[in-house]
Formats: C-alpha cells, sequence, structure tokens
C-alpha cells in the first residue's frame, strides 16, 4: 500500500474530472464526425448513367432522352430524372442540357414555327442552334450545357454537365 494517501477533495477532483472528460467526449465525437465524414466520402463524379435510348436508334434529329440517377447529399439519398436532347453530328453523339441559361427555364427542340430547326425557350423567347449555341440578340448569353457521352452495349451512357464546346 502506497504511503501517499488520497485526500477526499483529490478524489472528489479526480472523479469529477473523468466523468467530465468522457461526457465532453460523449458531445464532441458526434459533432466532429458530423462536420468531417461527408468530406471523406468517395465522390461518383464523373460517373455515367444508363438510358434506355439505343445508340443505333439515334439520328440527326434531336431527340429527348429521360434518365434516371441516384443523389446523395450527406446522409440523404433521393432519386433524380433529369433530360436531354440527344443527335448524331456526324459520327459522334450530341447530347444537350435542356436547362435556358438565361432564367433556367426547359428548352424544347422545333417547338417556335417561325424558327424552325432551333431549340427555344418559351418562358422569355430564347433561341438555341441545334448545337447549343444561343442565338445572338435573344435573352440567352451563353450556348447550352453538354453532357459526357459514352456507349456500352449498344446504349447511350451519360456523364456529367460540361461547358458547351460545339457552339
Amino acid at each position: 500500500m502506497s504511503n501517499n494517501r488520497v485526500s477526499r477533495r483529490q478524489f472528489l477532483n479526480y472523479t469529477l474530472t473523468g466523468v467530465g472528460g468522457f461526457m465532453a467526449a460523449g458531445i464532441l465525437m458526434p459533432m466532429v464526425r458530423f462536420a468531417i465524414d461527408p468530406a471523406l466520402q468517395t465522390k461518383a463524379e464523373g460517373d455515367f448513367v444508363q438510358t434506355s435510348q439505343k445508340v443505333a436508334d439515334i439520328t440527326e434529329e434531336p431527340v429527348k432522352v429521360d434518365f434516371s440517377y441516384e443523389q446523395v447529399d450527406a446522409w440523404y439519398t433521393s432519386e433524380v430524372t433529369d433530360t436531354a436532347w440527344v443527335y448524331k453530328s456526324g459520327d459522334s453523339i450530341v447530347a444537350l442540357s435542356p436547362v435556358c441559361k438565361h432564367l433556367g427555364c426547359t428548352v424544347n427542340w422545333n417547338s417556335d414555327t417561325e424558327h424552325p430547326n432551333q431549340f427555344f425557350c418559351a418562358c422569355h423567347g430564347g433561341r438555341y442552334e441545334k448545337t447549343g449555341k444561343n442565338v445572338p440578340g435573344t435573352p440567352p448569353l451563353g450556348p447550352l450545357d453538354a453532357y459526357e457521352v459514352s456507349e456500352k452495349d449498344g446504349f447511350l451512357l451519360l456523364g456529367k454537365k460540361i461547358a458547351n464546346n460545339l457552339a
């Protein structure tokens, strides 16, 4: 047995410090994990999403292609449905975003009788050429975004949105 006796005051001090430390760790650890954990998660950017569109069926006329993918926001996972306008330009496949660069409305192909063979935004009269380039004198200030494109087993795969370099 030790000759150094612990007084009641020292024992109470040690006990309360230990219990307080465990309580502080129990409170701080979830907050630290909440702040750091999403940053440590692997990102799925660049992954391609398979569509139901067969590559052999794509022509020079733009067609609307719907596709769905899972989106993860921290701990919440949701199913997102998106759309692209897809057509062939020579031997390559072009996929354009339908979101107008003016105010985010949806553009449609060949829907304006006064300006055929153009993408038209009915919200404010925005027009785009087939390549996605904005028509001068109309509201949009930039071209439609494009999607990365790939093919697998005869089906079209769409990747992330990129800046349109065709316009």
